[in-house]
């Protein structure tokens, strides 16, 4: 008898890459161009994850729309000009044995990957073709055609194009937004530990590792 195909969705900044430097450093620019204090380093990690339009206004409520638009305009500029300054490698580098583990489960026949990241379909393109991942990920959900996580509408896209049933699917992610994502979806969540969201806040996942080294063991725990 074989075996279903299953499906592993990653997030990507904060799961499969550490972005921080440039999410910051873009971050402040984008305000400081505004004539606005930035927020503090763990207020602006603790919004990576929502798409952009959504995090800016909850950085800063206080300020009106079209300022709004404004950041998230800047920000864009800023982020795209310090990753073609040091390049996707150094700009958004993986995280340890990210690769491996990637090439591990995409060697499996009836394991298939994706994505679903906050990003523009540009900027997670651009990674992905820094990183020489482009052809491992069968389905790449991306923010310019969905509503913010958590809505679960990235994750419902993926299972709909891969034809994979929820309870075959597992959402990896760092945040409460891809936790609290997959259990809408109706389908497991595994934390990671390394990423922008501390492990406590990751109370909707079904598993939290501490090493990318990890994911397969817990991904057998989860589909038996």
């Amino acid at each position: 008898m074989s075996r279903p195909l299953r499906l592993v969705i990653f997030d990507v900044d904060g799961t499969l890459v550490d972005s921080q430097g440039d999410i910051l450093a873009a971050m402040r620019s984008a305000f400081d161009r505004a004539g606005e204090p930035a927020p503090v380093r763990e207020v602006i990690l603790g919004i990576v994850g929502l798409s952009l339009d959504v995090a800016v206004a909850r950085l800063a409520p206080q300020l009106p729309g079209d300022v709004h638009a404004r950041i998230v305009a800047w920000y864009k500029e800023a982020y795209m000009g310090l990753r073609a300054e040091t390049g996707v490698q150094a700009s958004s580098p993986l995280y340890p044995h990210a690769l491996e583990t990637l090439k591990a489960l995409h060697a499996v026949p009836e394991t298939l990957l994706g994505v679903a990241t906050g990003k523009s379909a540009r900027g997670l393109d651009k990674l992905l073709e820094g990183h020489g991942l482009r052809s491992y990920f069968v389905t790449r959900q991306v923010a310019d055609h969905h509503p913010s996580k958590p809505h679960p509408s990235m994750l419902r896209a993926a299972l709909a194009e891969t034809g994979v049933a929820p309870e075959n699917a597992v959402m990896v992610g760092d945040t409460s937004f891809d936790m609290d994502m997959a259990q809408a979806a109706g389908i497991a969540g595994i934390g990671v530990s390394w990423g922008y969201h501390r492990p406590e806040a990751l109370g909707a996942a079904r598993e939290i590792v501490q090493d990318f080294r990890a994911l397969p063991e817990a991904l057998a725990r989860i589909w038996g």
